[in-house]
């Protein structure tokens, strides 16, 4: 497995690594940890991709995840889950979803379709609208 530092890469000779340089060497999905189709569905993939140690989980409000990716906003991890990648590079919401199916390996197939004409711009709509509506749809709230 290759590691990258989250905030980009050091040559010899630098400096140590600060606190907010954290080593990531699998993609990290960070994601609402007060809702329980969110904590549900964050599990079922982690569980789904932990064979290959693709992916770690992170709740949006935990303090790990404040001290690890202090970019990432609360606001912003509470509107639609972050998937921070090994390079460092972040993608939100609908725009995850792809890169979660390659990580569990055999949903991988399933990637495919959001390269469909119209798909990814669906996608977006429909995540918005259940990210919206989560709490009413089967949270704890």
């Amino acid at each position: 497995m290759r590691v990258v530092r989250a905030a980009g890469r050091r040559g010899a000779g630098a400096p140590p690594a600060e606190a907010s340089d954290t080593i990531t060497p699998r993609a990290v999905l960070i994601y609402d940890g007060e809702c329980a189709m969110c904590r549900a569905s964050a599990l079922w993939l982690m569980r789904l991709a932990i064979t290959g140690g693709e992916l770690e989980i992170l709740p949006c409000r935990s303090a790990p995840r404040r001290a690890r990716f202090p970019e990432i906003s609360d606001e912003a991890c509470m509107t639609a889950m972050q998937l921070v990648l090994p390079d460092g590079r972040t993608l939100t919401g609908a725009d995850a979803v792809p890169e979660l199916l390659h990580r569990i390996g055999w949903l991988s197939w399933l990637a495919t379709a959001f390269a469909l004409p119209g798909a990814r711009p669906l996608a977006r709509r429909v995540y918005v609208w259940i990210a919206k509506n989560r709490m009413r749809l089967s949270c704890d709230r």
